[in-house]
């Protein structure tokens, strides 16, 4: 099984530092937020279902046919994910680099 990515989750939920100045600003923030926590999820939801099917594939218990499909679907989130991540960390590199 995979192991090391634990429970993914927002770590503060929709709490603010300041709740009396939550603006549409921080309800995007946290709009965006879930979004990724879902495709984080769901990305490694699909890698263990494939990781399932192939250790059954291997027991003679699944469909080869269900196994592809499952891998294909599994390869295709992760490169999805990875695809976030780096805009993610180019748009921070981006902002980090303005003049203030």
């Amino acid at each position: 099984m995979i192991t090391g990515i634990g429970n993914i989750a927002p770590l503060s939920g929709t709490q603010s530092i300041f709740p009396e100045t939550r603006t549409a600003e921080a309800a995007t923030g946290d709009a965006f937020s879930a979004m990724v926590t879902q495709l984080a999820t769901n990305t490694v939801t699909r890698l263990e279902n494939a990781e399932d099917l192939s250790l059954e594939a291997l027991e003679g218990e699944a469909d080869t046919r269900a196994v592809v499909d499952a891998v294909m679907s599994a390869e295709q989130s992760l490169q999805a994910a990875i695809a976030i991540r780096d805009k993610i960390v180019n748009a921070y590199l981006d902002i980090s680099r303005m003049a203030i």
